[in-house]
């Protein structure tokens, strides 16, 4: 069983800085998903899938990986440059 641990990447649509400093533990699928031809849906029989579990810092998602038996990887956290302009930077 293995799982990824990443910081959560923040919302393009806003400006807004919540939950930007959540790290969240997920499964890594066991199986692939089906097509169940009847409904049209995907569907599969690994109910990790639906599992994120949220923690404050990178130390305690390592952790409770840790803890539980779980390999691991972790992904660093993106970088987030802002290319600061003035409005008449755009008439250049």
């Amino acid at each position: 069983m293995t799982a990824r641990i990443y910081q959560r990447p923040l919302s393009a649509m806003s400006s807004g800085k919540a939950r930007g400093e959540e790290w969240v533990l997920e499964y890594e699928p066991d199986s692939r998903q089906v097509h169940d031809p009847l409904t049209g849906w995907y569907g599969s029989s690994d109910t990790r899938r639906q599992v994120k579990l949220r923690f404050e810092s990178e130390e305690g998602a390592v952790a409770y990986a840790r803890t539980k038996g779980l390999d691991y990887s972790v992904e660093p956290p993106r970088v987030h440059r802002l290319k600061l302009q003035s409005y008449s930077d755009n008439f250049r």
